[in-house]
């Protein structure tokens, strides 16, 4: 069984106790590759750091996340576009909307992500897509900017079954985590209609860990975890759920 953490942040400090063993456990638990977003200039050598220590199974992204999104957002904007220019990068992201913390640069959010879906045309990239209170401004948004050329995925997925619907119409795939295996969340209904072709699995390590390590420390070998929801979900094998999910991110991020 081969499946892929599509979404990570292995670099974050929660892990430098014991990283080594994580990227193990992950690979004990049929996780091989994992694909880091990056959050803003401050966590970019970090997030180098892991890739070229596991250049086998760590992939990097490059975007900054909305609440990175401040007064310094012109500079951090010329980091992301700079770093981009490099081409080393399966993906732009994280970016998004986020208003669940603070509404106070709401327009900056929007303008920093409609540039970076831009360059993600540009450079013929997917997106990693984060979105927290905010479905209808993203969707605006994502509406916006797609002209057919637009690709990426809606991680950590948290709608219901109208915004999954939405976000397939638009051209992006659905990425689910722990909070799929939450008994209340509503996400497994949302997606049980969802076409296995647009899902993906993920992490979003070190948060939302699923159950049952709800409120503890989420890691990359928990992607099983969700995997065997999903297959609970779908009613059909683990095994074809990872071949599925594996070959859609093979395919999005042209692994």
């Amino acid at each position: 069984m081969h499946l892929i953490d599509t979404h990570a942040h292995l670099y974050s400090e929660q892990f430098d106790a014991d990283l080594s063993e994580v990227i193990e456990r992950a690979a004990q638990n049929g996780v091989q590759r994992i694909l880091l977003p990056n959050v803003d200039s401050n966590s970019t050598e970090r997030l180098w750091n892991v890739v070229n220590a596991y250049p086998e199974r760590c992939f990097p992204m490059m975007g900054i996340h909305p609440c990175s999104v401040n007064e310094s957002i012109a500079a951090e904007l010329r980091h992301v576009e700079t770093e981009l220019a490099k081409g080393k990068y399966i993906a732009v992201g994280e970016i998004g909307i986020d208003l669940f913390w603070d509404k106070t640069y709401i327009k900056e959010q929007i303008a920093a992500f409609e540039q970076q879906m831009e360059w993600a045309k540009e450079l013929n990239l997917p997106i990693a897509l984060h979105c927290r209170d905010s479905f209808d401004e993203i969707f605006a948004s994502v509406e916006k900017v797609q002209d057919g050329g637009l690709r990426g995925v809606l991680h950590c997925f948290t709608g219901n079954e109208a915004q999954a619907k939405r976000t397939i119409d638009l051209g992006l795939h659905i990425g689910l985590g722990g909070v799929l295996t939450f008994k209340n969340s509503g996400v497994a209904d949302a997606v049980k209609n969802v076409p296995m072709e647009k899902i993906l699995l993920e992490t979003d390590s070190p948060y939302l860990a699923p159950t049952p390590f709800r409120g503890k420390r989420n890691e990359s070998a928990y992607t099983k975890l969700v995997a065997e929801k999903l297959a609970e979900v779908k009613e059909i094998s683990i095994e074809e759920i990872a071949s599925i999910t594996t070959a859609n991110a093979e395919r999005l991020f042209n692994l």
